[in-house]
């Protein structure tokens, strides 16, 4: 397989493995990495955020990796505008990008360009979702379907964002998601890019995860929170979501014990997981489904 010319992207839900296999790849094809992760972006929090570890990140190059201050916050936007600026200093060095992580925004919108939608008024989000959390997801579907017919067939039925996010477009612009997004423009030909996404099985995925979390620990979650909480983030910034930040501190407040703690993180990763999966299942059909017990196999082919 030729990767000279290609931008190798990977994704995958969270612990599948995708850093160490990008790592591998990298190697292989003298290639640098460059963070697909919406969490990772964040200079103090390494731990909770899984992010590759120094002696990783001294072996092959890794872009984009913790700069952002968790006070701030960080747009796809913001992320693409790094993204198309790095691939190109990449392939100026005669390397391979390999971008990798398990944000599909991020990848969406380094496939197929960014949509400038006008700002959704936070009234009317709120008026959609709470209409389809009345009426659950079956008879909201049909709804959106008589306001806007151009979405049957591109949005699937049971995909309960894109629904609600089409809907509450189709409401404020009175122009159709699919027309907006007919705007969009690329900057890499779509056939630049190699997609691989790493599809575990469900069971050995939770076990996976399971082990992170322990690891996690060990490795100083609990102190990693308690400088986190210092900081006194605003609690509407992007960073409060990182998994852990609200169960840690609810273990320090005396609201939890350890244990239960430690089962909270993993209920919400797995639940993260399987909402990565979901959408990979949606958007990322064209993408090579690869099992990770053959990475091997697929590493063979890398030349």
């Amino acid at each position: 397989m030729d990767t000279k010319s290609k931008i190798i992207l990977i994704a995958g839900p969270t612990a599948s493995g995708k850093s160490n296999f990008a790592i591998k790849i990298a190697n292989k094809i003298s290639g640098e990495i460059i963070n697909a992760d919406s969490m990772q972006i964040y200079k103090e929090l390494k731990i909770l955020t899984a992010r590759p570890n120094k002696k990783n990140q001294k072996k092959i190059r890794h872009y984009l990796y913790g700069f952002q201050s968790v006070k701030r916050n960080f747009s796809t936007g913001t992320w693409l505008k790094l993204v198309i600026k790095k691939v190109k200093e990449i392939q100026k060095k005669n390397k391979v990008p390999i971008v990798v992580g398990g944000t599909g925004l991020y990848f969406r919108a380094l496939t197929e360009g960014l949509v400038k939608i006008p700002t959704v008024p936070l009234k009317i989000r709120n008026e959609v979702r709470s209409l389809q959390e009345k009426i659950g997801q079956k008879k909201f579907y049909k709804k959106l379907i008589k306001i806007d017919p151009l979405v049957k067939n591109k949005i699937n039925y049971n995909d309960v964002q894109r629904s609600i996010r089409a809907f509450e477009i189709k409401k404020f612009t009175k122009k159709s998601m699919i027309k907006w997004f007919s705007k969009t423009k690329t900057f890499f030909d779509i056939n630049t890019f190699l997609k691989i996404y790493l599809d575990f099985p469900r069971a050995k995925l939770i076990e996976r995860i399971n082990q992170r979390v322990d690891m996690m620990f060990k490795e100083g979650a609990i102190s990693e929170v308690i400088k986190f909480n210092k900081l006194k983030v605003k609690k509407q910034n992007s960073s409060n979501k990182v998994i852990g930040i609200q169960e840690i501190g609810r273990y320090l407040n005396g609201e939890l014990s350890l244990n239960e703690a430690k089962e909270q993180i993993c209920i919400k990763t797995r639940q993260y997981a399987k909402r990565q999966t979901t959408w990979a299942r949606g958007q990322m059909q064209s993408w090579y489904k690869i099992d990770p017990n053959h990475l091997n196999l697929v590493l063979k082919k890398f030349k």
